[in-house]
């Protein structure tokens, strides 16, 4: 598979506003928050072709903020009828590629994750060992492209409304929201969302935390706790997790 460089997505970011309203709960310690409707307990098989109504970028519709090979790279974004799922090998490739573009952000790879409709990146800030930003690797396009949902919404440096890769470094003020409350509120989200599930661990990021959480002692998937209300976002767009 051939790559294009990787570039930062910026003109069409105001396409993710819209996703704000969804996935996004109110959460406190003493009142378990539930969602109307449940993750599904099995899910399809993995194919060779991704299905025909799903477009990189996890459905913002045909290109969304994106192109072939990267962000706001040249292409129309649209799965070829040939298409081949790719590596997580191809995928780490592509997430480091932005790493060089970049070097004046001084980040380095955190974790990379395969689920069924994407690779998910981790960015970390070398300097202050703190994550960075979100992102995620179409497996069809090799498309890399701002992960949705809290990454942009609730990160305070690098979101959508403030920080180095939209605009101005923002002055936030720090979190209220400890690690351990994270851990605590998202625990009481799971209980009353997928029962038997448990957080695994947290990542601090500006402005909230991301967890993963495992059912039946195998990783499930992510949820996100905002730093300053509780709220809990889970990651809805990422389908079975496939590994490592």
């Amino acid at each position: 598979m051939k790559m294009k460089g990787v570039y930062i997505a910026v003109s069409s970011a105001l396409m993710l506003f819209a996703l704000a309203a969804a996935g996004c709960v109110n959460n406190n310690p003493t009142t378990t928050t539930n969602q109307t409707t449940a993750p599904p307990t099995t899910t399809p098989p993995i194919t060779t072709l991704p299905p025909g109504t799903y477009y990189p970028g996890g459905g913002y519709g045909p290109g969304g903020m994106i192109g072939i090979g990267g962000m706001m790279g040249p292409g129309s974004g649209i799965y070829q009828p040939n298409a081949q799922r790719m590596t997580l090998a191809q995928a780490t490739t592509i997430a480091n590629n932005f790493i060089q573009s970049r070097t004046d952000l001084g980040f380095k790879l955190g974790e990379i994750m395969e689920f069924q409709y994407n690779f998910y990146v981790d960015y970390v800030e070398s300097s202050t060992g703190l994550h960075g930003f979100e992102a995620l690797v179409d497996p069809y396009t090799g498309d890399l492209y701002p992960e949705p949902g809290p990454s942009v919404m609730w990160n305070t440096k690098y979101g959508m409304m403030s920080g180095v890769l939209w605009g101005a470094a923002s002055n936030a003020t720090p979190m209220t929201v400890s690690p351990s409350q994270a851990q605590a509120y998202a625990q009481s989200f799971l209980d009353g969302y997928l029962k038997g599930s448990k957080v695994s661990d947290v990542s601090q990021f500006y402005g909230y935390y991301t967890l993963d959480f495992t059912l039946n002692g195998r990783t499930y998937g992510m949820l996100s706790v905002n730093g300053y209300t509780g709220q809990v976002w889970y990651h809805s767009w990422h389908g079975q997790y496939l590994g490592p």
